[in-house]
């Protein structure tokens, strides 16, 4: 228990720092403590992250000014396709091989970490974007990306911002902002995703291995992460440390490196 309270205090800072709302963090390790479910370890990994996620990232979306959140004006179309996408993955999860979505996980944070590492426009802003200079404005997130960014979160349990902060930082905004405005997206991602997830099939073998589910979500699990999560995420919006815009974007990479190791591992 202390131990995932711990980790909590990491969802918490990931959330914050990064837009993640907690997810990357809470799949391995609720994989990890949730080993003796076997094979069903990762469907309930990915279900306990979508509730943390729920919750890390309606209330750092609460605190956060609402001059940024002014960022997402307009975005109502997109915040729609991004839930509509991420019930069919949440849906999709519940009957794939719990293998492939371990995998899938991995390969995808894989990919998008050699993607940012070699394609202008994250660690080397692409002047076109806009946002580079004071004249030019950060671009809005088409709507049409919201099924598909909603669908492989859900799917895979990671929220959301591995795809929207990349995609805002394309679009001109700093790390700053676009990690912040990660967390109502990943929002519109985790709430049609944890209503799938809570009403999930039984799992066998939870009986033997001592764990409480409600449907797919260990709920004690996702009480521990919240315990230490909710605390610093109060204390970092209203006290954000500053980071250096480049520093932040190496840190971001370096993280969604760490997780996809850590996904491997945990099978």
């Amino acid at each position: 228990m202390m131990t995932l309270i711990g980790i909590g205090l990491l969802t918490g800072l990931t959330t914050v720092l990064f837009g993640f709302g907690g997810g990357f963090v809470a799949v391995p390790v609720v994989a990890w403590a949730d080993a003796g479910l076997g094979t069903d370890a990762m469907r309930v990994a990915t279900a306990t992250s979508a509730l943390v996620m729920v919750v890390n990232a309606g209330f750092a979306t609460a605190v956060t000014r609402r001059r940024v959140l002014a960022g997402l004006r307009g975005s109502g179309p997109l915040l729609l396709l991004l839930a509509a996408g991420a019930s069919a993955g949440a849906f999709a999860s519940r009957i794939a091989p719990p293998d492939l979505v371990r995998w899938a996980f991995a390969g995808y944070v894989a990919l998008t970490v050699v993607d940012l590492l070699l394609r202008p426009g994250f660690l080397r802003p692409d002047a076109r974007a806009g946002g580079t200079s004071p004249a030019q404005r950060p671009r809005p997130l088409p709507a049409v990306l919201g099924v598909p960014m909603g669908t492989i979160a859900a799917f895979l349990g990671v929220g959301g911002s591995v795809m929207t902060v990349p995609a805002m930082r394309r679009a001109g905004h700093t790390m700053q902002v676009a990690t912040a405005l990660a967390n109502p997206l990943t929002l519109a991602v985790a709430l049609p995703a944890t209503a799938v997830s809570l009403g999930g099939t039984a799992v066998p073998a939870a009986v033997d291995a001592h764990v409480h589910l409600t449907g797919l979500v260990d709920a004690g699990a996702a009480g521990a992460l919240l315990l230490g999560a909710l605390p610093v995420i109060l204390v970092l919006r209203r006290r954000p440390p500053r980071i250096p815009d480049r520093a932040h974007a190496w840190a971001y990479i370096g993280l969604l490196a760490a997780v996809a190791v850590a996904v491997l591992l945990s099978g």
